[in-house]
């Protein structure tokens, strides 16, 4: 069934099927994880579910410990703080003390 003209799910379709990227809460923490996946990545788009986001990327959604602690204004540490405000994901994640990727 397809969504109706106008709804944020509209924007998510056959052309979008290789992007990647986290479901996030909605809240502080997931306004500064999106800024910093928003720094270092292209075409980052995201589709506001209302109580999470998804953010999507084309093919790679990268972001560093270092980008996240600048938009937060202190420390992030990874996978911990990440994982605590990401609900799901789309791709392959990988993650380290330094770096997040999701690949399709």
């Amino acid at each position: 069934m397809a969504a109706p003209p106008g709804d944020a799910r509209a924007n998510v379709g056959a052309d979008r099927r290789d992007w990647v990227g986290p479901v996030l809460l909605a809240g502080p923490a997931a306004d500064s994880v999106i800024a910093a996946i928003r720094e270092l990545n292209a075409g980052v788009e995201i589709v506001d579910r209302g109580s999470y986001l998804r953010v999507l990327c084309p093919r790679r959604c990268r972001v560093t410990r270092a980008a996240l602690e600048r938009h937060r204004g202190g420390p992030f540490k990874l996978p911990v703080d990440l994982e605590s405000v990401m609900s799901s994901f789309k791709g392959r994640l990988s993650m380290s003390e330094e770096e997040a990727c999701w690949d399709a």
